[in-house]
């Protein structure tokens, strides 16, 4: 039995409908989007075989255009022209928030240019997904897919690795053997979540070391969320200054700022910053 609201369908706008879709299990929609895709003129689709699967659920028999890599800027001066003309487009992808390592940036610049009303409708996102239940920390930077060719693909992680947050990474089936040992030299002593088929019948989460990552013995189905912790950064130990560290202040005070001596001396040492910094402003205040 389909379930559509008991509310009579406001009046939208006409303009961009930005729709995010479910990422797998199909009750995972929001009212205002079936509303927004029923009132649509037009429904752009990255693949029109998958989102009809959604459609036909709700009864949504909305006008489909197929939008992908392919054919999406050779979509935009038409599509561009139906919203000048009044009509409702909406756009989505196959799974989760359109336009987000999908078709439809190049759209939404094109509508920006025109001064085209671009309406967002959330919903369902694998990134922020993944983060959820990632148990890593929620502050993150999301990378996108990662480049196909080995010396681009090693220069970006070695970039990336100096980043103190966690990192999410869309990644292929097919590629994901060629990524892990890169994952493994540029990651160490962090952590990583292996997200797939993300709200399906065959859900998968898998966690690991990434110093004791292994390559998968058979191509995993379906497209790889991937999550690795943040970085964890090593404290100085705070400890009394020793005879020798004290006469090495000495020597020091009388040329350098405290600022100057204190980054110098914490940089090879376990001594915490306060510590040297303390020593420093007392034998100041000495003179």
């Amino acid at each position: 039995m389909i379930i559509k609201p008991q509310f009579k369908l406001k009046e939208y706008k006409n303009g961009l409908y930005l729709v995010s879709t479910p990422l797998g299990n199909l009750k995972d929609i929001t009212y205002r989007a079936t509303e927004v895709l029923e009132k649509s003129d037009y429904i752009m689709c990255e693949d029109t075989r998958v989102s009809k699967i959604l459609l036909d659920k709700y009864q949504i028999k909305s006008n489909l255009i197929s939008n992908h890599k392919f054919n999406e800027k050779k979509n935009v001066l038409k599509i561009v022209d139906y919203l000048k003309s009044g009509k409702i487009i909406s756009l989505i992808s196959d799974a989760g928030t359109p336009s987000i390592s999908d078709p439809g940036s190049i759209l939404v610049n094109e509508c920006i240019k025109n001064e085209i009303r671009i309406f967002p409708i959330p919903g369902p996102s694998a990134v922020t997904t993944a983060i959820s239940i990632s148990g890593f920390s929620d502050k993150f930077l999301f990378y996108g897919f990662l480049p196909d060719k080995k010396k681009l693909l090693s220069n970006e992680l070695k970039k990336l690795s100096g980043i103190e947050n966690s990192l999410v990474f869309f990644i292929s089936p097919k590629k994901i053997n060629k990524i892990i040992p890169e994952i493994k030299k540029n990651f160490k002593g962090r952590n990583i979540v292996f997200c797939r088929e993300i709200t399906k019948i065959f859900e998968e989460f898998i966690r690991k070391k990434v110093d004791e990552l292994e390559l998968f013995k058979k191509e995993p189905k379906g497209e790889l969320t991937v999550v690795i912790s943040e970085k964890k950064m090593s404290k100085k130990i705070s400890q009394k200054l020793s005879e020798s560290d004290m006469n090495t202040i000495k020597k020091m005070i009388n040329k350098l700022s405290i600022r100057e001596i204190t980054e110098i001396l914490s940089q090879n040492s376990t001594l915490s910053k306060k510590e040297i910094y303390n020593y420093c402003l007392k034998l100041k205040n000495e003179k």
